[in-house]
């Protein structure tokens, strides 16, 4: 795959997750089939402003320090349940077969 298609393949993974769930940059990494978190977020970074990047977050379940308080506002209006600025994966993590 080369650079044009992952870059689409990670927008169109991104764009899969519905409302009320998140996703790790390693799970889109996993899901996709090339890459890791670190070239999942560059790519985010550089082409993510049209899919809802806001539904990506570190493995951690706490936003990137440069997106914080965006992404906590827009999770929270997906119905995301945050606590003390950390989302509990186990409960909302993305199953892409779900």
């Amino acid at each position: 795959m080369d650079r044009e298609e992952y870059v689409e393949a990670v927008l169109q993974a991104v764009e899969s997750i519905p409302p009320g769930r998140v996703a790790t940059y390693g799970d889109i990494a996993a899901y996709v089939g090339q890459g890791g978190p670190r070239q999942v977020g560059a790519i985010m970074r550089e082409y993510g402003g049209g899919v809802p990047w806001w539904r990506v977050i570190r493995a951690s379940g706490v936003p990137a320090d440069e997106v914080v308080d965006d992404q906590l506002q827009l999770l929270r209006g997906d119905g995301v349940r945050v606590t003390n600025g950390k989302v509990d994966l186990r409960t909302v993590r993305w199953q892409p077969n779900d």
